[in-house]
């Protein structure tokens, strides 16, 4: 059960009928941007864990 023509097409035209035309690309150009700024810290290596993880108390620490 995907989405046939008429539903893009009726999709596209709310978007038009909302924004207006001259307002998709920048629109756009923001979706493209925060997709491609989640992918990078997606693939960007785990550095040094935060303070907060480090300084938590463990399960088993008895020093109440």
């Amino acid at each position: 059960m995907g989405f046939g023509a008429m539903e893009i097409l009726l999709v596209f035209l709310l978007v038009i009928f909302f924004f207006g035309a001259k307002k998709i690309p920048v629109i756009m150009k923001g979706v493209g941007s925060g997709i491609r700024n989640f992918k990078g810290e997606l693939n960007k290596p785990e550095e040094v864990k935060s303070e907060e993880t480090l300084d938590s108390p463990s399960d088993n620490d008895e020093s109440y």
